[in-house]
C-alpha cells in the first residue's frame, strides 16, 4: 500500500485552514493542521512530516522562524510558505533560508497543488537517493568484499588506512583482479562516501575524444561543439574519479593531467578560464608502470604523483584460498537471477577451480560460472559441466605447483613427486632401460635405482 504523504498546514484562520484541508483532503495527503506558532512546534516535535505550509504571518510567530526550526529538526521537509504580504525580499529571505517555494492570498489551489506535488517529487527523489547511497555503502563495505586469504586480509589492512587520508591513490593488478570494487570501496567507506564517484576506462576512450570527456568543452570548441559540456573531473567535485586503465593515456593529456593534480584546476578543451575542483584521484593499471616511465611511455612526474599510495590487487592464482567463496557467490548470484535452485558443486569440480591458474581472474571465474548455471541441465555442477580447458586440471596433484601458497606447502612430498613424474618419463623415453633412464636424467644408475626404491616405484 502506498504511503501517504503527511503535511502539517498553519494558518491561524480557521475557516481557511478548514477550507484547504477539505480541499486537498482528496489526494495522496494526510492533512494535519495547526492554528499558532506554539500549536506548530508542538506537532513538529513528535511527529515527521514530508511538507510544511505555514502562513507568513502568525499570532505567536512567523513563517520564517517556523521554516528554521523545521530544517533544524527534519532538513528534507520542504516548507511552503504561504503570504498575504508578498515582497520581493520576503521572497529572498525564505529561499534563502531553505523554503522550497511561496504562494501568495488569495490562494489558487490548483497552483498549491501544482507545488506541493513538485515539493513531493523532490523528497522521494532525495529519499530514494539517501536509499541508494546506502545501498552502495552497505555494497562496498570490507566484510562484504570477497577474499579470506591473507593476500587480501592485507589488501583490507591497507584500504583501512587509506580511507583516512583523502591521498591520490595508484591501484597495480592484472586485468580481471577487481581493481574498480577496490576503488570504489575506498570511496564509499572514506569521507567522500556522499559525493560523486565517477569511473573513467582511459582505454575505452578514442584519444581524440578522451580530453574532452575527462575535462569538458566550450561551445564552438571544436565542429559538433553546440553547448558548454562540462567534464569527468568536474562532474566528481568533491567526490572521487577513478582513472582505469591509466597507463594508455596519451602522452600529451598526461602533461595536461599533471597540471590539474599539481593545480587542483582543470581548463576546458577551447577556453582558457581555470575552474577549480576538489577531486580525490584513483588510478589504476595493469601495465607494469615504472617499466613505461624507463622506456620514456609515461611522465615519471606523473606516476609520482600518481603513486602516492600504491596499492596491488593479487592475482585470484596467488589467493586459491579464495576461488571456491567467490564461486559459490557467483553461483548464488546467477542462480537467483536465473530464477534456479541453489546448485551444488562436486569435489572433482572444485579441484579443477582450484587447479585452474585463471589468467583472467576474479572476472574469468564470474564468467565460467554464470556460463554454467544457465548450460548445466540438472542442479550440481560436475566436472563434465565446466569448460574443457578447466576440467582438464582434474587429477593435476596439487603438489606438482613450485608455488609457495598462504596455505603453504608440503616440500618433501612435492619433491617426491617431482622426481616420481621425470623418472617416469624417462623411463618411458628409455623404454625401461635404467640406465638410459639413469643417463637422461644426468645420474648414475645405482642412484637411480635407490631413488625408485625410496619411492616404491616398480624395479
Amino acid at each position: 500500500m502506498k504511503e501517504r504523504v503527511k503535511i502539517l498546514l498553519i494558518d491561524d484562520e480557521a475557516p481557511s485552514r478548514e477550507a484547504l484541508v477539505l480541499l486537498l483532503r482528496g489526494s495522496d495527503y494526510a492533512i494535519k493542521g495547526a492554528g499558532t506558532g506554539k500549536e506548530a512546534f508542538q506537532s513538529l516535535a513528535v511527529d515527521q512530516f514530508d511538507i510544511v505550509i505555514t502562513d507568513l504571518f502568525l499570532p505567536d510567530s512567523n513563517g520564517i522562524d517556523i521554516l528554521k526550526k523545521v530544517k533544524e529538526l527534519s532538513p528534507a521537509t520542504e516548507v511552503i510558505l504561504i503570504t498575504g504580504h508578498a515582497s520581493a525580499e520576503t521572497a529572498v529571505s525564505a529561499m534563502k533560508e531553505g523554503a522550497f517555494d511561496y504562494i501568495t492570498k488569495p490562494l489558487n489551489i490548483d497552483e498549491l497543488r501544482i507545488i506541493i506535488a513538485k515539493a513531493v517529487e523532490k523528497t522521494r527523489l532525495l529519499t530514494e537517493n539517501v536509499y541508494l547511497r546506502k545501498q552502495l555503502r552497505d555494497k562496498y563495505e570490507f566484510d562484504n568484499i570477497i577474499g579470506s586469504s591473507l593476500a587480501m586480509q592485507k589488501v583490507f589492512t591497507r584500504m583501512r588506512r587509506i580511507i583516512k587520508t583523502d591521498s591520490t591513490v595508484l591501484i597495480f593488478g592484472e586485468s580481471g583482479t577487481g581493481k574498480e570494487i577496490v576503488a570504489k570501496a575506498i570511496h564509499y567507506n572514506g569521507a567522500r562516501r556522499d559525493k560523486p564517484f565517477i569511473a573513467v576506462h582511459c582505454g575505452a576512450i578514442p584519444e581524440n575524444l578522451l580530453e574532452s570527456e575527462l575535462f569538458g568543452y566550450v561551445r564552438g570548441a571544436f565542429t559538433g561543439a553546440i553547448r558548454d559540456k562540462i567534464g569527468k573531473f568536474e562532474a566528481a567535485d568533491q567526490g572521487t574519479i577513478f582513472l582505469d586503465e591509466i597507463g594508455t593515456m596519451p602522452m600529451h593529456l598526461q602533461t595536461k593531467l599533471l597540471r590539474v593534480l599539481q593545480e587542483q584546476e582543470v581548463e576546458r578543451v577551447g577556453s582558457t578560464r581555470p575552474v577549480k575542483i576538489d577531486v580525490r584521484v584513483i588510478s589504476a593499471t595493469n601495465q607494469n608502470l615504472p617499466e613505461d616511465v624507463k622506456n620514456g611511455n609515461f611522465r615519471e612526474d606523473l606516476y609520482y604523483r600518481l603513486n602516492v599510495i600504491p596499492l596491488a590487487i593479487p592475482p585470484l592464482r596467488e589467493r586459491i584460498e579464495d576461488i571456491l567463496p567467490l564461486g559459490r557467490h557467483f553461483l548464488e548470484k546467477y542462480c537467483t537471477s536465473m530464477k534456479r535452485p541453489l546448485m551444488t558443486i562436486a569435489k572433482e569440480a572444485v579441484e579443477a577451480l582450484e587447479n585452474y591458474d585463471w589468467p583472467g581472474n576474479v572476472r574469468e571465474l564470474e564468467n565460467v560460472v554464470e556460463r554454467t548455471v544457465a548450460l548445466t541441465e540438472g542442479n550440481h555442477i560436475t566436472l563434465d559441466d565446466l569448460p574443457s580447458i578447466i576440467a582438464k586440471t582434474y587429477g593435476k596433484q596439487e603438489s606438482l605447483s613450485t608455488r609457495v601458497t598462504e596455505r603453504g606447502v608440503d616440500m618433501v612430498k612435492t619433491v617426491n613427486e617431482i622426481e616420481r613424474q621425470m623418472i617416469g618419463e624417462a623411463l618411458a623415453i628409455s623404454n625401461g632401460v635404467k640406465a638410459r633412464a639413469a643417463a637422461l636424467l644426468n645420474l648414475n644408475r645405482t642412484t637411480l635405482v635407490e631413488k625408485m626404491r625410496r619411492l616404491g616405484m616398480t624395479l
